[in-house]
């Protein structure tokens, strides 16, 4: 592997039918081991908020906090795609505020793209962080900043209108203009 992934990379391994592997690094050294195994993507996500920092949640994750853990994994990679989560409210206020803090994961935490959690309710964010020139990838299903709605971590898109409600949430992503979407704890049908 020498060439860098880049949002495109992975559109043209999708249409070659070519798997895309994707993993979840904190800091430097688990940055460069991951990306000397050959991943396409690397996750710095919010998750850091119960992995690294002990808490409950995501949701005490400061836009600070993923700047700081996205500049130490950027350190380490050579060609994997640098992906850093939006972490709660900071995109949730306005599309300005969006594309503030999603500029700032890139341009101070050296992230190459950013990631956030939701369906329709935030296609607008999306277009606007890609209007701003930034590759944002989708999240939808379960969605940890949302976990005091959905009342624990469970699995989402149980039921035939839960299911159709993903899709119309995956389409609205996609049309908004995201790269990817994350599926996270949906069934397999």
């Amino acid at each position: 592997m020498n060439k860098k992934c880049t949002a495109q990379s992975l559109l043209t391994k999708k249409i070659n039918h070519e798997k895309i592997s994707m993993l979840t690094s904190y800091d430097y050294s688990m940055a460069k081991i991951v990306d000397q195994a050959g991943i396409d993507v690397i996750l710095v996500g919010d998750s850091l908020g119960m992995v690294i920092q002990g808490h409950d949640s995501t949701l005490p994750v400061s836009v600070n906090d993923m700047v700081y853990h996205c500049r130490c994994v950027s350190k380490g990679i050579k060609h994997a795609l640098l992906v850093g989560d939006l972490p709660f409210l900071s995109y949730h206020i306005s599309t300005e505020e969006a594309v503030r803090n999603a500029g700032k994961i890139i341009q101070e935490g050296r992230a190459t793209a950013v990631k956030l959690e939701g369906g329709k309710n935030v296609a607008d964010c999306i277009q606007a962080i890609t209007r701003a020139q930034i590759p944002v990838m989708g999240h939808i299903g379960l969605t940890p900043q949302s976990v005091n709605v959905f009342g624990g971590f469970k699995v989402q898109g149980k039921s035939t209108e839960a299911a159709k409600a993903l899709i119309e949430d995956a389409l609205a992503v996609e049309n908004a203009g995201a790269f990817a979407i994350v599926l996270e704890c949906v069934p397999e049908e």
